[in-house]
């Protein structure tokens, strides 16, 4: 007896029976197959724009592979490309559509729609709807699907697939697929959007550093020596470059060492109306002017008067304006003598008074008319008198609770700076640290704060001279 089993022989039927199951099998596994590679190139798809969206140098080019990622996805014919600007208005430039052939008329259509011309257009869902109806009239039948592009919560653009082969037949799959690109559509257009807000920021940064040379350049490195007085001035900038000048010019520039130190010395403050390089550069100019002006010998009226013809068409022109007080004074006498510009009066601490007034004159801003005529005003400083020079930045610096620093704080701060007894860069020192106290240690001044002490001595003892009007109170 054999121990190898008895070979039976399968019927036809048998075999065909047999044969079935191989056949699902192979069946299904195609199937899967076919499921794989879909997945694996939407994958490479999906991939090569976040690759691209990673790498981007040039939004044009992103936004150029984006209706071709979309429609290959998703194995429909077209896609169509509408991001917004910052402003929320169609970003005509950056459209984008495939197929080619079918583009030219809808982009026309897209670009000359009035209503997305408006800022806040793409935070408008009417007129989003509008801009729906408007491309599947130019599509016909064909099937649409649409979403947008959002990002950080903003619309970003709108983004449309379709078939002209008719209606949509789409899983979900198909739609998550076309959110995804909108998304990082989204993302691309939003980064595009800080880089060129990141790059202004950069520009003014640029400005504002240059009208810091400007204004740093204008002001005195350090107060001159003028015999019988001390002199201590600063300038504490704020963000922006602000259009403050001060300056201590010689009204004898010829004269050296001891001789310089005994003649008469203008003692200038003012303010351009504005801010940044354009106030730096009009400061530069009149600056130039004045101290042309100053060698005229003229008084500070005529000063003011000649200095406002001759600014007159530049300053019209940049639509602004500057008020300036200018003084000059004179060591032999200590007379003091002055005009105004509409600038903040200066302070005098009258050390025999032991009060504190303000010097001021009648007088328009410079700029303003061109035949503007300016008042004039002389006083004598006595030994112990303390004169302040300052701009608005000081007067208008905003504390914590919101209030303004103001003129009566200033005129209080002054008179304890002069009680003390301590020179010229003492008061100075103490007003700005009553100043940075009453603004707060760590905020930033709004503008410009310059100020400018010129004191008398105490020790000081020079022939009496008879004093002169001019002073307010």
């Amino acid at each position: 007896m054999s121990s190898k089993p008895t070979r039976r022989h399968s019927s036809p039927h048998q075999r065909h029976a047999a044969a079935q199951p191989m056949t699902a099998t192979a069946s299904l596994r195609q199937l899967f197959d076919s499921f794989a590679r879909e997945q694996r190139s939407s994958q490479e798809l999906l991939a090569s724009l976040a690759f691209a969206l990673r790498s981007f140098t040039n939004l044009h080019r992103f936004l150029e592979l984006v209706p071709v990622v979309a429609s290959r996805l998703v194995g429909v014919d077209g896609a169509l490309l509408v991001p917004f600007t910052a402003e929320g208005r169609i970003w005509r430039e950056q459209l984008q559509m495939l197929p080619e052939q079918r583009s030219t008329e809808l982009l026309r259509q897209i670009a000359s729609f009035d209503p997305g011309m408006v800022e806040g257009f793409g935070a408008d869902d009417r007129q989003l709807q509008a801009l729906d109806h408007l491309v599947q009239r130019h599509l016909g039948r064909a099937g649409l699907f649409a979403t947008s592009l959002v990002a950080r919560g903003r619309q970003r653009g709108r983004l449309y697939v379709f078939s002209s082969a008719g209606p949509l037949a789409w899983s979900d799959v198909h739609r998550r697929h076309v959110q995804l690109v909108a998304d990082l559509t989204g993302v691309a257009v939003e980064h595009d959007l800080m880089l060129q807000e990141a790059r202004r920021h950069e520009r003014v940064d640029r400005q504002l550093s240059i009208g810091a040379e400007i204004q740093a350049q204008l002001l005195p490195d350090h107060c001159p020596v003028i015999e019988g007085v001390e002199l201590a001035a600063r300038c504490r900038p704020a963000f922006q470059v602000g259009g403050d000048y001060y300056d201590f010019i010689p009204t004898r520039p010829d004269l050296m060492g001891r001789r310089r130190e005994r003649g008469r010395w203008a003692l200038v403050m003012g303010d351009v109306m504005g801010k940044g390089v354009p106030a730096g550069l009009l400061m530069t100019m009149l600056r130039g002017m004045l101290r042309a002006e100053v060698l005229s010998g003229l008084p500070p009226d005529r000063i003011l008067h000649d200095l406002n013809q001759l600014a007159q068409e530049d300053l019209a022109q940049s639509h602004r304006f500057v008020t300036l007080f200018y003084s000059d004074y004179d060591p032999r006498t200590r007379r003091l003598r002055y005009a105004n510009a509409a600038h903040n009066p200066p302070l005098i601490w009258r050390a025999q008074q032991r009060s504190i007034g303000r010097l001021d004159a009648p007088g328009l801003l410079i700029g303003l008319q061109p035949e503007a005529e300016y008042g004039f005003g002389e006083v004598v400083l006595e030994p112990g008198d303390v004169l302040l020079y300052y701009t608005d930045g000081v007067t208008e610096a905003p504390g914590i609770t919101g209030d303004r620093f103001d003129e009566e704080r200033l005129i209080r701060s002054l008179e304890a700076a002069c009680r003390s007894g301590t020179g010229s860069q003492g008061i100075l020192d103490q007003l700005f640290t009553r100043l940075d106290r009453f603004v707060g240690m760590d905020r930033q001044l709004e503008d410009d704060a310059s100020m400018v002490v010129l004191k008398v001595p105490d020790e000081v003892m020079l022939p009496s001279v008879p004093r002169l009007h001019g002073l307010t109170s």
